[in-house]
């Protein structure tokens, strides 16, 4: 798939996303206002609008279109569980699972049993993905976005999708971390289907890409990489070390670079572009960037200090591979910043 010049950049949103309001968040014991609010894609937005870009409302994809990264349980359950819910007596606003099979249960044969109450917490990795009224159709929309960057992608050029929620936490059949639809894994299988052989994703958000690590373990044609805290001081905790490469086909094919707490960018870029030549060594025909910006210094859960030049350098190199790439929104939880934030990577990048 030959790169082809273009003038601007295309960008993709969906006014749905906005329907997802997650109001329950814990930190350390205590119930906290969600971070993951419909302002984040409204402070984006103005980043697009600074540099010009009109972004395109993407279609929303069918579940076909789902299946090739979730499986069909999961995805009934994610569009079904906000009204099962509500029919509960004395049911919250959102659902959110009070137990998760732990794998002392998995051992011993545990299963869904066909309750919300159970399934919220079989089809959830933790609490920090409350489900609400509109949670799916923003779920779903954000997938949709994703799809449109992976097709311009597949074109021969690149394209950034503002999506949200965002997607790198999600597994094939489990939520979590405000991740419901893997975004990211849609668009490498795009890319896949539109005969890139090789694809990679580089993931730059703070947190640790659990979910497209889980779901690319075993892929040979997958490079997955990602650049985040260290999860043993940091979400999501129990993955994301150095040792973790791949099994099977996949050996070799996972690249997690785990950053002390606080590293600023000097470690953060140089672990960017390590990233960037394993991109390179592999022979990626095609790229998705999982792009949060929740390593910058004004986070409100600050763990790795990145500036905002530091986010401009991040996307000069990885735009410097030159590879048709799919920019997919992840993290960042600043809403004064991230539309200054998003300017500086795609300035960086070299959109205009």
């Amino acid at each position: 798939m030959p790169l082809l010049a273009s003038a601007s950049m295309r960008a993709f949103h969906h006014p749905d996303q906005a329907r997802h309001t997650p109001r329950f968040f814990l930190i350390r014991g205590e119930v906290r206002p969600n971070y993951e609010v419909p302002e984040r894609a409204a402070s984006l937005l103005l980043g697009l609008e600074a540099l010009g870009i009109a972004p395109e409302v993407a279609p929303v994809p069918d579940r076909a279109a789902l299946l090739r990264v979730h499986t069909a349980d999961y995805i009934e359950f994610l569009s079904t569980a906000a009204a099962a819910w509500a029919a509960l007596p004395n049911a919250g606003p959102e659902v959110v699972a009070n137990t998760h099979p732990t794998p002392d249960m998995l051992a011993n044969g545990a299963r869904p049993g066909g309750h919300v109450v159970g399934n919220a917490g079989w089809y959830t990795a933790d609490v920090a993905c409350p489900i609400g009224p509109g949670t799916w159709e923003a779920s779903l929309s954000a997938a949709g976005v994703a799809l449109a960057a992976a097709a311009e992608a597949a074109a021969g050029r690149s394209a950034y999708a503002l999506c949200r929620p965002p997607g790198h936490h999600a597994y094939a059949a489990r939520a979590g971390g405000h991740c419901y639809v893997n975004n990211a894994a849609l668009a490498v299988e795009a890319l896949r289907a539109a005969g890139a052989t090789r694809v990679a994703t580089l993931d730059i958000d703070s947190h640790h890409g659990n979910g497209t690590q889980g779901i690319f373990w075993e892929r040979g044609d997958v490079l997955t990489v990602s650049v985040h805290g260290d999860p043993s001081r940091y979400y999501p905790w129990f993955v994301g070390h150095a040792g973790e490469r791949g099994a099977g086909a996949g050996e070799g094919r996972n690249i997690n670079m785990p950053l002390a707490i606080g590293s600023g960018d000097g470690p953060w870029l140089e672990a960017v572009a390590r990233g960037v030549q394993a991109v390179r060594d592999f022979g990626a025909e095609a790229l998705v960037v999982s792009l949060g910006f929740d390593a910058s210094e004004h986070e409100p859960l600050n763990a790795l200090s990145v500036t905002a030049d530091g986010f401009a350098r991040a996307g000069e190199m990885i735009g410097g591979l030159g590879l048709p790439s799919a920019i997919v929104q992840e993290g960042g939880y600043n809403v004064d910043l991230l539309g200054t934030l998003l300017q500086r990577f795609l300035t960086g990048w070299g959109a205009r």
